[in-house]
């Protein structure tokens, strides 16, 4: 993994993260360039400093881009904003809960992608999916194509979001094959947990569900070419989901986390890398804990033992053979459990081909090419859809 912070893991993230979501070497040099000393402190020291260089990266990029649109660039304009919300999301993320003005800095990101869609994305648009008496904030990308497409679902992990998804260039890969994306803030993550209050839960299949209801009434989806993919911790979110939600065609665990609660009691030993900085602090607001040891206990029953026996439909796992967060073993261990699914694959991504970090986000587009054709695939693979599946509306 390429590593501008050496000794630095939990940086280091942000920065391939950024790089493998459409950002520009130059621009992240810069953004980086300032706090080479101020990362030697530390994962949790200096984030008010990291937050403050890439900002004002953030902020020349969209001086630049208001001119180019002003002068009617609107393609150069698009592709400005896009990649400021790009470096201001991973910025944002590797703050405290408790920073001042976080949801600020959050519904700046939310302006700056909107002004992406409006220039240069005309489609993929922000929809809200019913969900108890609120909603789940969602982006929906549709292909450019007749007639009734599957839809993916895609879920976040313990710490991206929304934006994080659709900057990834996930959802585009996927429209190119005729398939739309549903990438969805579940509880517990970017809008859902910061500006509505939603946090986690063990039994995500209600926001399977909720997802599912509303792709229902959507014109020109075949509803019974549905499928769930989810990364990070979204890799006990979704066999979790599908192994009850029946609804569902297919799903994909991107980057196994087979028991969650037993790596935080590992990580309370300071075994393996974590994810973000103020660690334990995320966490307990993503669960809606406030005292560790009562979070600790709730986390022992994040796991899929039991589970993913359930799990009826293709199921495939990918995994980095040198992910620090997720051993190998859970990917194993999912696919060793996942009997009752009839077409079953654990994919474990090497360092020689790329891909082997924590959900490949040492070189994402390997690993999210090779998931998006398993998906097109696996699709294809599926009975023709039936008249009855389509809404005509």
């Amino acid at each position: 993994m390429f590593e501008y912070f050496p000794g630095n893991y939990v940086w280091n993230l942000s920065v391939v993260a950024a790089l493998n979501s459409g950002g520009y070497i130059d621009e992240v040099d810069r953004a980086c360039r300032p706090i080479r000393e101020a990362a030697n402190r530390g994962e949790d020291a200096g984030t008010d400093e990291f937050l403050a260089s890439w900002t004002a990266v953030v902020d020349a990029l969209v001086i630049a881009a208001d001119t180019d649109r002003d002068a009617g660039h609107t393609d150069s304009a698009g592709h400005a904003y896009a990649r400021a919300a790009n470096y201001l999301i991973h910025a944002e993320r590797m703050q405290s809960p408790h920073t001042p003005d976080r949801n600020a800095i959050y519904r700046r990101v939310l302006d700056l992608v909107q002004r992406c869609f409006d220039l240069v994305d005309p489609q993929t648009s922000r929809v809200a999916i019913p969900f108890r008496d609120t909603t789940l904030p969602a982006y929906f990308t549709r292909p450019d194509i007749d007639g009734p497409v599957p839809c993916m679902i895609m879920w976040n992990g313990l710490d991206s979001t929304k934006e994080h998804m659709y900057l990834s260039g996930f959802a585009k890969k996927l429209a190119h094959r005729g398939i739309a994306t549903l990438m969805v803030d579940c509880p517990g993550s970017g809008e859902a947990l910061r500006l509505q209050g939603l946090t986690a839960q063990i039994d995500t299949e209600e926001w399977a569900a909720a997802c599912v209801d509303h792709l229902e009434t959507v014109a020109g989806i075949a509803v019974d070419r549905l499928g769930l993919v989810g990364w990070s911790l979204g890799g006990y979110y979704v066999p979790r989901a599908a192994a009850f939600e029946k609804r569902l065609a297919l799903c994909v665990a991107w980057g196994a986390n087979h028991d969650w609660g037993k790596v935080q009691r590992r990580r309370v030993e300071r075994e393996g890398e974590r994810p973000v900085p103020h660690y334990w602090n995320h966490v307990m607001w993503v669960w809606g804990e406030t005292d560790l040891d009562t979070f600790l206990a709730h986390a022992d029953g994040v796991t899929l033992d039991g589970i993913v026996e359930q799990i009826t439909v293709p199921f495939l796992i990918a995994h980095g053979e040198n992910d620090r967060q997720i051993p190998l073993e859970y990917a194993r261990r999912s696919y060793e459990q996942a009997i009752a699914s009839p077409k079953r694959r654990l994919r474990v991504f090497t360092a020689r081909e790329g891909g082997a970090e924590h959900i490949g986000l040492d070189n994402l587009p390997v690993v999210s090419t090779f998931i998006a054709d398993w998906i097109s695939d696996t699709f294809a693979e599926l009975p023709v859809c039936s008249p009855r599946a389509v809404l005509a509306r």
